[in-house]
């Protein structure tokens, strides 16, 4: 008679010592019995891994994810702003023809380092199994998983990048204080003839209106006024339009090519204008479908196209209608004893005063980071206060100093744009690749540094240009208050 216990035990003692087959079923079983484990990976013996690559796409976390439309919109809103009416200034510096093939060039090197961002982004995602990565952690992240003597310098790294995204959005605000002093002295000049006040004045008075509307700090509360802002602008843009186009004078008029003096402020407006290199990774972080932001046609290339073309119209139609004397913003050349064309040079000032506010929240919202670090939260709301009070007054001062609103914007473009749009992209994929791969005859190296030396050309010649202008004139200004003194005394 069999005895079932005796059995069982026989059974068992037989099972240990013999070898299961399923632990050789996989690599990775193989690796999970602990008589194998090894510091050596597997992988890298060639052997077949279950593990499929890391994809960010499917571990992305997105509440609200925008659709591929809503990310071209979202990429036009960003660069459809104040920039695209400085473009008539910018094609006084270049001539009819230097500017329209300035300006598709100077598009295509901007699209494509944008592609370039976000396409080294992406790659450091799957390798730092990371979702996504912002502007400033693409940057950091690619001197870790760069060469191995720059590793060390990623936090510091990210760090400037986030420091210099801050001045760079400071430098926008004073160019949009002077925006509006310039549209605020066009319009109400002529209906206080007895009391007109200098672009300073101007500038001045707008300091308590920006410390009111700055001292908002939820992003939510700002929402309402980019959205009336958008509105508003399209409206600008109609009427700057239908003036641009009316009556206009032969082409032949205008200048084809201008001197080659000039040209360094054409290409540093053209960068402040089209550069939201500030804006692409949230953007594409924010997709549903990240995959459609790249490629052809593609969220950016089809964002782009658009940007391009709409800058050449401005630039184009509106320097042949008001020749060398358009302005900085083609709005202040408008008729001054026309309703309309008033109505919108203020419209215009309303609109940058809401886009302030939203330009001031990128700032802060770095600062803030770097106030969280402290160990006590005694006088938060009091140093919230005074910090958002002094930066608005710092762009204040600045805008009222230097009032030559398109100098201002070859300034601003020149030195950050160009070194945050142009040469940060390029420096950050070619660390990143250093110890990879360029491609067939290291092309993407030579490509790089063809790029690296545009910028640097644009940020010299840029800035020397629009320094010298802004000092002569300074100089000029301060010549014809003296004579004005002198003539008051006599």
């Amino acid at each position: 008679m069999n005895d079932p216990a005796r059995d069982k035990a026989i059974m068992e003692k037989n099972k240990s010592q013999s070898v299961k087959v399923d632990n050789f079923s996989s690599t990775i079983g193989l690796a999970a019995n602990p008589g194998f484990q090894s510091t050596l990976s597997i992988a890298s013996k060639g052997l077949p891994q279950d593990d499929k690559p890391y994809n960010p796409f499917e571990h992305r976390n997105v509440q609200h994810p925008n659709t591929t439309l809503g990310s071209i919109l979202h990429l036009l809103k960003s660069c459809l702003g104040s920039g695209i009416l400085a473009m008539p200034a910018a094609f006084k510096n270049s001539g009819l023809v230097a500017g329209v093939i300035g300006t598709i060039l100077a598009g295509f090197v901007c699209t494509h380092t944008v592609h370039i961002l976000v396409k080294t982004s992406q790659q450091i995602c799957v390798e730092a199994k990371r979702p996504s990565l912002s502007f400033a952690e693409t940057c950091g992240a690619a001197f870790m998983y760069g060469p191995k003597r720059l590793r060390s310098w990623s936090g510091a790294i990210q760090k400037f990048v986030d420091y210099s995204l801050s001045v760079t959005y400071l430098s926008v605000l004073c160019v949009y204080v002077v925006f509006i002093g310039s549209s605020l002295k066009e319009a109400l000049d002529v209906y206080m003839p007895g009391y007109q006040l200098s672009i300073q004045a101007y500038c001045a008075l707008s300091l308590v209106p920006l410390v009111v509307v700055c001292q908002i700090r939820n992003l939510k509360y700002l929402v309402p006024f980019s959205a009336i802002a958008n509105a508003l602008i399209f409206l600008v843009f109609a009427i700057t339009l239908y003036y641009m186009f009316f009556d206009l004078p032969p082409v032949s008029d205008r200048v084809m090519v201008a001197n080659v003096s000039t040209w360094p402020l054409f290409l540093s407006t053209v960068i402040f204008a089209m550069e939201g290199i500030g804006v692409v990774m949230p953007v594409e972080n924010e997709m549903a479908n990240p995959r459609r932001f790249l490629g052809c046609p593609g969220v950016l290339n089809t964002s782009m196209f658009i940007v391009i073309t709409l800058y050449g119209v401005f630039g184009f139609f509106g320097y042949v209608q008001f020749g060398d004397d358009v302005k900085g913003s083609v709005t202040l050349n408008l008729p001054q004893d026309e309703i309309i064309a008033q109505s919108a040079k203020l419209i215009m000032a309303f609109v940058i005063y809401l886009t302030y506010a939203l330009q001031f929240y990128v700032p802060m919202e770095i600062i803030t980071r770097m106030l969280a670090t402290r160990k006590s939260n005694s006088y938060e709301n009091l140093i919230q206060i005074t910090i958002r009070t002094c930066l608005v007054t710092l762009t204040v001062a600045i805008g009222a100093a230097f009032p030559n609103l398109e100098l201002v914007i070859g300034l601003v473009g020149a030195i950050f744009f160009s070194t945050l749009g142009l040469f940060i992209p390029v420096a950050v994929q070619t660390i990143y690749l250093w110890e990879k791969d360029f491609g067939r005859f290291n092309y993407i190296l030579w490509k790089n540094i063809i790029i690296a030396i545009i910028a640097i050309i644009a940020l010299v010649s840029g800035a020397y240009v629009s320094i010298d202008g802004i000092l002569e004139d300074f100089g000029r200004h301060t010549v014809i208050n003296i004579v004005d003194e002198n003539s008051t005394v006599t």
